[in-house]
């Protein structure tokens, strides 16, 4: 077998590097010592690179079972935002300081913390440097890195942002997402618009999420009437899932919501209140649009430090690992998890949590010189906030095809769903899944479809 494996290769060379993963050039036997972490020489038997969703989980995981100082994460942030509450907050209903905690809290005790940048990895060497000048050597290595926000990439966005009179905001970040709630506030007529931009980023229901909850504010103040609102999307498709596309698309006619599709935000000019879009089915043709509200979900790519390490990423940037396995497709001591893995799911926590358990198991496995037998099929919930009282829950898998936890069609608006968003998710985060518990809710909805199977008999 070639060092190298293709990004596409058939089903029986993906099941061979499975089984064979132990002949991996990266791989020797210094890989199964349980030897102590030698702190001062920074070398771990397990390196995690990101403490975000999918980082503090394995993080759990893997120091619970490997015992103290084996896993060292390296996360350079001091707080850990629990970034599905954001559009809650833009719309008024939770506040920023709910959606955090400090990071020293949120990382499990049994793992060293290197509060410090990732700034180089050398997978050849099992090594990753920090932005302290530290090298930190691995005999396992596990990329949680998430996306990072590329505000910059569209002329004059960072400008109108950082405005304060400016009627531009967005929910992306805890730097800009206080102010949605202040522009809602504020606006009383004229055209308000939302953007979905021309890449793959986290959360992909979000940007009408907000758009949604603007609609019902604005109804609730008795000012709709005097407000436009359009939801501007570069996808060809309101969602991609065609269950709840049909559903969405029912719901934007009956509020009245425009639908752009095909149109990617390239310019805002604020001081004229102007945002520029390009139809991307005519390439450089643009279309200018006069607004009293932009919101604005920013381009993402996969953090630079990632991206510029070729040997491990793919043409787009993003951790080429099987959408299996989750093991990275050349290094087998190697896995991704979230947002930076380039497997082919709707990037959320939710994908996060079903993805953990499998990376968890494989890397285990790979750890004991065993086949990996678990997999990822693509799971990935986005629940779909359309107001201050009803939600939509999509869950759905890598066909696109629903895979509902719930014994009702969840493509209709309910204020149950939204209760859950809203209420039971974030403690189900802080005591479950970042603690290394919460693998999703496929056991959840085993149970279930037993009820169901059973009320058929």
């Amino acid at each position: 077998m070639s060092r190298r494996l293709p990004g596409t290769f058939s089903q029986s060379q993906r099941l061979l590097f499975a089984t064979n993963h132990h002949s991996c050039p990266a791989f020797s036997t210094r890989f199964l010592s349980t030897s102590r972490v030698n702190l001062e020489r920074q070398e771990c038997q397990v390196l995690v690179v990101g403490g975000g969703s999918g980082g503090c989980a394995m993080a759990a995981k893997l120091s619970s079972r490997l015992g103290e100082n084996k896993v060292i994460v390296l996360e350079p942030e001091d707080k850990h935002y629990y970034q599905p509450m954001f559009t809650l907050i833009g719309g008024g209903m939770k506040r920023l300081d709910q959606s955090y905690r400090q990071m020293a809290d949120v990382l499990p005790k049994k793992a060293k913390w290197v509060k410090e940048k990732a700034v180089e990895f050398d997978p050849d060497n099992n090594t990753v440097s920090t932005s302290g000048g530290k090298t930190i050597k691995y005999d396992f290595l596990v990329i949680a890195t998430g996306l990072q926000l590329k505000y910059e990439k569209i002329p004059g966005l960072v400008e109108a942002l950082e405005t304060p009179e400016s009627n531009v905001c967005s929910i992306y970040s805890p730097k800009y997402v206080d102010h949605v709630y202040e522009c809602l506030r504020r606006t009383y007529k004229g055209n308000v618009i939302f953007t979905f931009p021309h890449c793959p980023i986290k959360c992909a229901g979000a940007p009408q999420k907000i758009a949604y909850i603007s609609d019902h504010y604005f109804r609730k103040l008795g000012r709709r009437d005097k407000v436009n609102i359009s939801y501007n999307t570069s996808l060809p498709v309101i969602f991609g899932v065609k269950h709840y596309a049909d559903a969405l698309m029912k719901l934007v006619k009956k509020r009245n919501i425009t639908l752009n599709v095909n149109r990617n935000l390239v310019e805002v000019r604020h001081c004229d209140n102007v945002a520029v879009f390009e139809d991307l089915t005519k390439p450089g043709t643009l279309h200018e649009e006069k607004y009293s509200m932009l919101h604005v979900t920013p381009p993402m790519t996969a953090p630079d430090v990632v991206a510029k390490c070729k040997q491990l990423v793919t043409d787009n940037g993003f951790v080429d690992v099987h959408q299996e396995t989750m093991q990275h497709n050349k290094y087998c001591n190697v896995f991704a998890i979230g947002d930076s893995a380039s497997s082919p799911n709707s990037k959320t926590a939710a994908a996060a949590a079903a993805q953990s358990p499998v990376v968890f198991r494989n890397l285990m496995a790979t750890i004991e010189g065993k086949s990996l037998t678990d997999k990822y099929d693509g799971y990935s919930s986005c629940p779909i906030v359309t107001g201050y009282n009803a939600c939509i829950l999509a869950e759905f898998d890598y066909t696109l095809t629903p895979v509902e936890t719930f014994p009702f069609d969840q493509a209709k608006e309910r204020y149950s769903m939204f209760f859950m968003k809203k209420e039971l998710m974030p403690p189900l985060y802080w005591q479950l899944m970042m603690k290394g518990y919460w693998n999703g809710p496929a056991l959840m909805r085993k149970m279930f479809s037993i009820v169901k199977f059973n009320k058929k008999q």
